[in-house]
């Protein structure tokens, strides 16, 4: 990892120093994020949406975190983690002897088995549909893999047992920074003595408890009045408080057993916050947003990145209502100027040699930069866009004679709003009206809801900081059942495909397996993807170890080893 340089100018850095200050003095570093604060568990759907690992992870930390380039990395302060020999895929986890969270409860195997009860998909309840999943989970992606896990409450180790069968790949992905729960917090809460041995014996009435506490208990009130017991850290850092006044403001949590933050207090504002004040204030020295999606922000005093993001920025479509079938869809996907919005609002200065972010993401799984990239994109040629003549045709096949599409997206974007302005211009030649439908209280369930037809955002329809190296969660938010598939898309044969790349590492096969899965994509379009979603990541004068992070953990990454100097 290469660290970004930042360049010294004493005045503007005493300000920011003065600016982001605690009442009692204590030093401190603003940073301006477009991830929103509305839960605590980056695993539930709201947390994966809403961006919490990237304002969390060094706050509630895990096994593994997201490094800046994309990739998963071990954090050993935590534990250790390692695949043992054995006859399914197994996994050994070790919680650091000296772990403990910030209310004095150390830390323990309960919270592995926690999080995999949440994200397996195994507990359910009856639903005029079918099982409903008890646990409100971003996905199941791994986590239902996952036959056992073999602990004994109050143990800092855990045995996670995969079935037969079901080698998974990215298994790093599991137990990750953000979305591992403190495990004695919901069973205070849910009044259950022993979360291991209500889970092991499936006790669904206590599991049921355990999880409308998971889904909602860790949600952060309106009115700020937030209820630090139930907010205990595992890392770094701990909350001080949280307000719409004065941002989510961390400090130095003082039983953390690694390696002492280099800064006392980091003031987290969110994108409900107007970060072009801030910046005018001296109030922040990081600002990690997408890039253009502010008006009027002058980040002159800072050492500035554009980066092309790990996220793919693009329209997610529903599979009900005006977009029903493939071919009204189909028709959409021709009129959208593909290649006009990326010319506009998609390239960044310097793209990387690799390829991320040089052109139009023709695929809506494959990274840009993969390998595979070159060979899986061809049904994309069919889409450049601004196809008006057989976007009307293709409409027409629909059974339709017009098409009214509601675009939402949270506000204020200014990129995004363009975005909107530029496909209402192309597609009106076909028939299809195209209305902003953004707001500032926008969530991307509304598409299931039908308050919209369409999400624009990044990879899983991620308002701020999206995607990692893999593409995981890319593949994850159009599995049937999905936490993350907020437009309803199923189709069996998908859904097999991506069973099968989790477990066959053949690169033969995967390029197969790749190829055919864009293709079935392209065909059915429950998505139609533009470019890497550029991020402008700026560090303020000053600002040391920066390390500018374009993916869904954003640069907080490392916020505990940022210093800033006078």
């Amino acid at each position: 990892m290469r660290p970004i340089g930042v360049f010294a100018a004493a005045a503007l850095a005493a300000g920011l120093m003065a600016g982001c200050a605690s009442r009692d003095h204590v030093p401190s570093i603003g940073y301006a994020t477009d991830a929103t604060i509305v839960t605590y568990n980056g695993g539930s759907t709201l947390g994966a949406t809403s961006g919490s690992v990237a304002v969390f992870s060094r706050v509630l930390t895990g096994f593994f975190y997201t490094g800046p380039d994309g990739q998963q990395v071990a954090d050993t302060d935590v534990g250790t983690a390692k695949e043992v020999p054995g006859e399914s895929q197994t996994i050994q986890y070790r919680l650091n002897p000296d772990g403990v969270y910030s209310d004095g409860v150390p830390t323990s195997c309960d919270d592995l088995v926690l999080t995999w009860a949440a994200r397996s998909g195994q507990f359910t309840e009856p639903g005029d549909g079918g099982p409903n999943p008890l646990f409100d989970a971003a996905s199941t992606d791994g986590y239902d893999a996952i036959e056992r896990v073999d602990c004994q409450s109050g143990s800092r180790d855990a045995t996670v047992v995969f079935r037969p069968g079901r080698r998974y790949m990215p298994w790093r992905n599991l137990f990750a920074a953000g979305e591992m729960m403190p495990a004695h917090v919901a069973a205070r809460a849910a009044e259950v003595p022993d979360v291991v041995s209500a889970i092991q014996a499936r006790d669904l009435d206590a599991v049921g408890r355990l999880a409308q506490f998971w889904n909602t208990g860790w949600t952060f009130p309106a009115d700020g009045a937030v209820d630090l017991s139930r907010f205990p850290s595992s890392g770094p850092y701990r909350i001080e408080s949280f307000s719409e006044q004065e941002g989510l403001v961390l400090v130095a949590n003082s039983r953390w057993w690694g390696n002492k933050p280099a800064t006392g207090r980091i003031v987290v504002w969110p994108k409900t916050t107007d970060p072009t004040r801030k910046v005018a204030d001296n109030a922040v020295a990081v600002v990690d947003i997408g890039a253009g999606s502010v008006k009027n922000l002058d980040v002159s005093g800072f050492s500035v990145h554009t980066l092309p993001g790990r996220g793919v920025e693009q329209v997610v479509l529903s599979t009900s209502g005006a977009f029903a079938t493939a071919q009204a869809r189909r028709a959409f996907a021709l009129c959208v100027p593909r290649q006009a919005l990326f010319d506009e609002l998609g390239t960044v200065p310097d793209p990387p040699e690799t390829g991320l972010g040089s052109g139009l993401s023709n695929a809506h799984i494959v990274q840009q930069d993969s390998l595979f990239y070159p060979m899986t994109i061809g049904a994309a040629n069919a889409f450049t866009g601004a196809d008006a003549v057989n976007a009307a045709q293709a409409l027409a096949a629909s059974g339709a004679s017009n098409l009214t599409v509601r675009i939402g997206y949270l506000a204020p974007d200014a990129r995004r709003a363009r975005t909107v302005a530029l496909i209402a211009d192309a597609c009106a030649p076909a028939g299809i009206t195209v209305t902003d439908a953004g707001s500032a209280d926008f969530t991307p369930d509304q598409l299931g809801e039908g308050a919209v037809d369409a999400v624009l955002g990044s990879t899983a329809s991620a308002s701020g900081p999206a995607g990692s190296l893999d593409a995981a969660v890319a593949i994850t938010a159009l599995r049937t059942g999905s936490g993350l598939n907020f437009g309803g898309f199923g189709n069996d044969r998908y859904d097999a495909i991506t069973d099968q790349l989790a477990v066959d590492d053949n690169s033969a096969a995967q390029l197969g397996l790749l190829t055919e899965a864009e293709n079935l994509l392209w065909a059915e379009l429950p998505s139609i993807p533009l470019f890497a979603t550029p991020r402008m990541i700026a560090f303020g004068t000053g600002l040391r170890n920066g390390i500018a992070a374009p993916t869904r953990f954003g640069s907080g990454w490392n916020m505990d080893r940022w210093v800033l100097e006078r």
